[in-house]
């Protein structure tokens, strides 16, 4: 910023910004796969090991509980990764500064701070991991919150079907 409120004119977007961005949104994406093909492996081997207690509704909401925690540890993971390298750039002073920076822009939430001229579009790129990784978590918990709907209902069901048998 030249004057603290226009951008620089003279800004040029570089290769190196474009590789370094891209590399980065592919790790996130990879850690995010990581991530949310474990937490499904978690939630088959939770149901298989509570076997019909899982069926129970304060079971399947501690699931749903448990998913959304190991959904939150991944995304600042992947948070973690792209203040190391603001870290490693040197774009801040220290470790706590890159990781406040990083957490804000992946949320979109935007922070009172800026990237050096140089790495500027890492900003609108880290917003664009975490828009689609959220995206991808969402579609996981909506799946886990489905089943467990479905299963709630089911009971539900086999519960007034059994009150209706009795009379």
């Amino acid at each position: 910023m030249t004057n603290g409120m226009l951008p620089d004119q003279n800004y040029v977007t570089s290769l190196d910004e474009i590789i370094w961005g891209g590399t980065l949104v592919a790790v996130t994406m990879v850690l995010h796969a990581l991530g949310m093909l474990t937490i499904l492996r978690v939630n088959v081997r939770l149901k298989n090991y509570l076997g019909e207690k899982v069926q129970l509704f304060f079971v399947g909401v501690g699931t749903l509980i448990l998913a959304s925690w190991m959904i939150l540890v991944v995304h600042l993971v992947e948070v973690a990764v792209w203040a190391a390298f603001f870290l490693w750039k040197g774009a801040f002073a220290n470790g706590s500064l890159c990781y406040y920076f990083s957490l804000n822009e992946y949320t979109t939430v935007g922070s009172n701070y800026s990237l050096p001229q140089h790495w500027r579009l890492l900003e609108g790129m880290i917003a664009t991991a975490g828009l689609l990784t959220f995206a991808w978590s969402t579609g996981v918990l909506l799946t886990l919150a489905q089943d467990f709907q479905e299963q709630q209902m089911e009971l539900f069901k086999r519960h007034r079907e059994k009150g209706r048998d009795k009379k």
